[in-house]
């Protein structure tokens, strides 16, 4: 019984694709028909433009870029120097000093000693011990001690205000002593 079940079945599939077929070849031809009678309509591209290179006429005048010309409208537009740019002219022409390199704020005053009747700071940057005279720098503002006490090394710095301008400022390290 199964046998026959599975024959007819087969049967009908094959009468059902045999039909397809049929269908299928009068796709096919109006299919050919179409290809034969449509033409596509191609727009043909504009040929391009040909590039005729400019010559530079104005190699031989002023170059823009260069710095003489930069420095010069800088001074013009600066008008007389100002008295902020007096003041810091001077530090920066000079050789900077190694405790330059490090801010203020890293910097604890430790102690003082008298040196051959001169009043000599330690200031410890990290863990390096430093001696410190009048008229060293410290900090990164052009800081230069003016005075050193027991307890303090009182500095002047030049700083920049809000405007831009160059002002100095009296600054203190005081001598940090060590919590118990």
């Amino acid at each position: 019984m199964k046998r026959i079940l599975y024959l007819v079945a087969c049967t009908v599939s094959l009468a059902s694709l045999a039909g397809c077929m049929a269908e299928s070849d009068d796709l096919h031809q109006w299919m050919a028909e179409l290809r034969r009678t449509t033409k596509p309509k191609v727009t043909p591209i504009a040929e391009p433009k040909k590039y005729v290179p400019l010559a530079y006429s104005e190699a031989a005048s002023f170059d823009p870029f260069s710095s003489d010309k930069l420095t010069q409208a800088l001074r013009r537009e600066s008008g007389p120097a100002s008295a902020g740019a007096l003041l810091v002219a001077p530090e920066l022409n000079r050789r900077k000093e190694p405790l330059e390199a490090f801010p203020l704020d890293v910097m604890t005053m430790v102690g003082s000693l008298d040196r051959s009747g001169q009043r000599v700071a330690l200031v410890r940057v990290d863990s390096l011990l430093h001696q410190v005279r009048v008229g060293n720098y410290l900090g990164q503002n052009y800081g230069r001690v003016l005075k050193i006490n027991e307890n303090e090394v009182v500095l002047r710095e030049i700083v920049q205000d809000a405007a831009g301008e160059w002002i100095e400022r009296n600054t203190v390290l005081q001598l940090q002593e060590k919590a118990q």
